[in-house]
């Protein structure tokens, strides 16, 4: 049996643990842990002899103090010194959260991505939040956010439905950035995207390789074989991950593509698990993540 004393001492190391876990999920995952999360593979129909190095960057979310231009900064640095061929943004720059002590002007957090540097360049797709925290774009149905314009005026190639050959004619490859899939948020939280797939593709005018970038991973069962790679984000790998279990994933597919390598009929997935925070000021089990793919 338990005695008094035993009991008491249970208890304060529980609360310990509890407060421990605590500053855990609330402070060092979210604003100071990040990982490199790497991927070797060689989809179907890959170019022999032909490699490339991809540097992936999802779902900044600025804000303070979560997010601030400063710590962006720090994190394009370091993505700099990964050796990435492209730099590649899927989305989400904007913060829709409550939890903050302030925003950030999307002028501040494009001039931190604007030190993004690599060979075949810095290219970029928006996610539903660059949508939903454009009043503007709301209110009058803009086919672009002012997200896309910020990052145009730092150098970077924000993709709407587009598509743009890379690589020259020794080893051509195709970028093509599909328009966010939740763009606008009307009347009673219905959905309406502005994504366009087949128009995306059909931009592409040679047997090159593809990589699609999609915000939301959701499309991926639309996507043809003919794409070598689809990257999203998004789901922030489901930003809270109990022993294998996340109990939100902004997915209609549950869990199916709540992040990592996912492969289907020979066609692969990529989902970053991101960089910063949605709803609730908390990571746990999900720590932000810079991705590095070598393709070939």
């Amino acid at each position: 049996m338990i005695n008094r004393r035993s009991f008491i001492k249970l208890m304060a190391a529980s609360a310990a643990g509890v407060l421990s876990l605590g500053g855990y999920a609330f402070g060092y995952e979210p604003m100071l842990a990040l990982k490199t999360t790497r991927y070797r593979l060689t989809p179907p129909g890959w170019p022999k002899g032909q490699n490339l190095r991809l540097v992936v960057l999802a779902d900044f979310h600025a804000s303070y103090p979560w997010m601030t231009p400063e710590r962006i900064a720090r994190i394009c640095d370091y993505a700099n010194t990964l050796g990435g061929d492209v730099m590649l943004l899927v989305g989400d720059y904007m913060s829709g959260m409550k939890f903050v002590t302030g925003t950030v002007a999307p002028e501040d957090w494009a001039k931190a991505l604007s030190v993004l540097k690599a060979p075949y360049g810095v290219h970029a797709v928006m996610g539903n939040h660059d949508w939903w925290q454009d009043p503007e774009a709301q209110r009058l149905r803009l086919k672009e956010t002012i997200a896309h314009r910020v990052l145009r005026a730092v150098g970077i190639n924000a993709m709407s439905n587009s598509a743009v050959r890379l690589g020259g004619d020794a080893h051509p490859f195709w970028v093509a950035g599909l328009e966010d899939q939740w763009a606008y948020l009307n009347v009673n939280h219905h959905i309406q995207g502005l994504d366009d797939l087949p128009g995306t593709l059909a931009q592409v005018t040679d047997d090159a390789p593809v990589i699609l970038l999609a915000h939301e991973p959701d499309i991926f069962p639309k996507v043809p074989e003919r794409v070598s790679l689809t990257l999203s984000g998004h789901t922030h790998g489901g930003q809270v991950n109990l022993f294998g279990w996340t109990p939100v994933v902004p997915s209609r597919y549950g869990s199916r593509y709540v992040y990592g390598h996912v492969e289907e009929g020979g066609r692969n997935l990529i989902v970053s698990g991101g960089l910063g925070l949605s709803v609730a000021p908390i990571r746990f089990d999900a720590p932000p993540e810079v991705v590095v793919i070598d393709l070939g």
